[in-house]
């Protein structure tokens, strides 16, 4: 074999190569952003700032997460009401939000036992006698 046969078969290969990996890319269908609206976001976030300050000016821990027994317990006054967003940064199918309201201090937790194994945020937005929190927790199922 001589040169120009190999420099030749050299770039079948990597042409080939290339226009496999393209098709691949181009295939995917599971590319999700963060959020859906982010520009919006982006401007409210000094809201969220404010939020996050007042959480953590708390003397207490808001979010115990259990990794036995797989659930979320919250340690909330009675009468606050929010959302539990479970976000999957992998996968935004498998995102979860779920509202609350606490009656009584024992009905606080939550089972993670059906979510798909892996990296989640747990973000965390109540309000309790009229002042709004936000507390975000990385847990590991």
């Amino acid at each position: 074999m001589d040169w120009g046969k190999g420099i030749v078969i050299t770039l079948i290969v990597f042409i080939s190569l290339m226009v496999g990996l393209v098709t691949i890319c181009v295939k995917q269908d599971d590319l999700h952003l963060v959020t859906q609206n982010y520009y919006e976001e982006e401007i409210k976030y000094q809201e969220q700032i404010e939020k996050m300050i007042n959480a953590n000016s708390l003397d207490y821990k808001v979010l115990v997460y259990d990794t036995q027994l797989k659930k979320v317990d919250l340690h909330l006054p009675v009468g606050s009401k929010g959302t539990m967003h479970l976000f999957r940064p992998s996968d935004a199918r498998l995102d979860q939000k779920i509202d609350f309201d606490v009656s009584s201090t024992n009905s606080n937790a939550f089972d993670l036992k059906s979510l798909k194994a892996g990296y989640w945020k747990l973000k965390l937005t109540w309000s309790e006698n009229g002042v709004d929190y936000f507390h975000e927790e990385k847990i590991n199922i």
